[in-house]
């Protein structure tokens, strides 16, 4: 079996042991009292320029506590319990450095932001919410640290309180609430197999195949979890909010917040139990994501939303993956999945910050960001001896062979005609400005994590050596997927194609329901009419008789 944990189960000092439990807790508490002090005014000066010490406590956790440690922070009835385990683990420590250089960035990306106050506030709930999933081990808590992590972010996605910030907010928060609804009516049902009144997770999913309602059980988590992964067609918000967020924002939104999903799909679905009909169907709505997020941010005009399109396919891949692993029941799915995310997870952070970077200064700063932009999109796509290909690689150990692998590496010729695209967008950027500092060392920092981790970690996860990632037909699966990627973009830029390419509105399937908009008013208001016709007495009337007489015919023929 693949490594289970990052870190050896070993014979541990009670003194150090109440140390990790104090990480696991301040990993959480931390950020929330940091947004209580913003109640104090003189807290609300500085608070934005502390936001890169909120995630310390996590990234100390994520990197110190031994995997499988558990933590009971409150008893019966109020009973909430952490723990830690690898895909925890994986995701709790990238995010935390995703969080912490962001944070960075955001002090001075908002240093003249008149409401940069409130944008700390809604930042820190956020950052509690999302630690707080990858930790929580029982059903309420998890519940609650998933409502926290989503509501927040809408203060994020509506921080510029622009037409188009408030209409991505408000679609963001109706299928947010449409999620939950899912979700808590399967959390319902899975705690009903169970006799405790809020069971650990792990109780719960074990009780889950024996279960009469299985079936509606995995349904409404796949429906409540992939909402907010941002798969087809529940996409729609992703485009609309990444675009309209501050930089920052757009940064945690895309790299954390919808790691909710996943780590959903982790924690709530059985491990080394085969679901073949559900894998699959996951496996296929992943792939047809993953193209469909390429098809329309190909589309895009602005790099930010081609990098909230990027996150849509990416997301599909990471669907498809896990997908195919729980179609056989493989062990290790788990873990890899969550290792993929992770580097997602520092590459997408990175990448808008890169447009931040580019849009925020003068020339020379911008050819930097296109540079940087250059080197995160080849590893997303996977070339070789990129920290990205060594996730791909992890990622496809699960893959079963045949249609499926090929399909997924076709994606990512996908990926690499999108950041060619993307780094495309950031070079040709025609907003200068006077170069704004503090934004460049944060910016290079997630870089340089992005590319690094996943070779730091790539053996401890998967169990094998950095070697076998080496090999030459390992090189040869990453190299022709990119190199056809990139072969793809040379022809549609020197046939001049994709420039008379029409942009697809973000939002896209939107514009299905904005089109049905006239005829359903239209209908509506006829439909009125004749309610009101029908309402005078003499039809009222008539139709009266006429329904007596029709009834009285009825009753006599029986």
């Amino acid at each position: 079996m693949i490594g289970n944990a990052l870190l050896p189960m070993l014979e541990i000092s009670p003194e150090f042991s109440r140390l990790a439990e104090l990480m696991l807790a301040t990993a959480i508490a931390l950020p929330l009292l940091m947004a209580l002090a913003m109640l104090l005014r003189p807290m609300r000066r500085i608070m934005p320029h502390l936001l890169v010490f909120a995630p310390v406590p996590a990234l100390v956790a994520a990197l110190s506590v031994p995997r499988g440690m558990t933590m009971l922070v409150a008893p019966d009835p109020f009973r909430f319990i952490l723990a830690l385990d690898t895909p925890g683990a994986l995701l709790l420590g990238g995010a935390a450095l995703l969080w912490m250089m962001a944070g960075a960035y955001g002090a001075a990306y908002l240093r003249k932001d008149p409401a940069r106050s409130a944008f700390a506030v809604w930042w820190l709930l956020a950052m509690a919410g999302s630690f707080a999933v990858f930790l929580v081990a029982d059903l309420a808590s998890f519940y609650l640290a998933y409502a926290l992590a989503s509501f927040s972010a809408f203060g994020l996605v509506t921080h510029d309180d622009t037409p188009e910030a408030r209409r991505a907010g408000s679609l963001y928060l109706a299928l947010t609430v449409l999620g939950e609804g899912f979700l808590i009516a399967a959390f319902v049902m899975l705690a009903s197999g169970v006799t405790d009144a809020n069971p650990l997770i792990r109780d719960a999913v074990a009780a889950l195949p024996s279960s009469p309602v299985q079936g509606a059980i995995i349904a409404l988590l796949l429906l409540g979890f992939t909402m907010k992964m941002g798969l087809f067609p529940l996409h729609v918000w992703m485009p609309l909010a990444h675009s309209v967020a501050p930089v920052p924002g757009s940064a945690v939104l895309s790299g954390v917040v919808v790691k909710a999903g996943v780590i959903g799909l982790l924690r709530f679905l059985p491990e080394a139990v085969a679901l073949p009909g559900w894998g699959m169907a996951l496996c296929v709505i992943g792939l047809f994501t993953a193209f469909y997020g390429v098809a329309i941010g190909f589309t895009q005009r602005h790099p930010k939303r081609a990098l909230a399109y990027s996150t849509v396919s990416q997301m599909g891949f990471i669907a498809a993956v896990f997908g195919a692993g729980i179609m056989a029941g493989h062990t290790d799915a788990f873990s890899l999945t969550a290792f993929y995310a992770m580097n997602h997870m520092l590459l997408k952070g990175a990448m808008f910050l890169a447009v931040g970077l580019a849009l925020a200064s003068g020339v020379r700063r911008r050819s930097l960001g296109t540079i940087i932009a250059i080197v995160l999109g080849l590893s997303l796509a996977g070339l070789p001896f990129t920290g990205g290909a060594l996730a791909k690689y992890a990622a496809k150990l699960v893959l079963p062979g045949g249609i499926i692998e090929f399909l997924i590496a076709v994606s990512a010729a996908g990926t690499t005609l999108l950041m060619a695209r993307y780094a495309w967008l950031v070079a040709q950027s025609d907003k200068s400005g006077t170069p704004q500092s503090g934004l460049l060392v944060p910016t290079l920092a997630l870089t340089v994590l992005a590319l690094v981790v996943p070779y730091m970690l790539f053996s401890p996860v998967t169990g094998l050596s950095l070697s076998m990632a080496f090999t030459s037909e390992a090189l040869l699966k990453g190299t022709w997927p990119v190199v056809l990627g990139l072969g793809l973009f040379g022809v549609l830029r020197v046939s001049r194609w994709s420039a008379h390419l029409p942009e697809v509105p973000a939002g896209d399937l939107l514009l299905f329901v904005f089109r049905l908009e006239r005829p359903l008013r239209t209908l509506l208001m006829r439909a009125m009419v004749v309610d009101g016709y029908l309402r005078q007495w003499p039809v009222a009337g008539f139709a009266l008789l006429g329904l007596t007489a029709l009834l009285a015919v009825v009753a006599w023929s029986v």
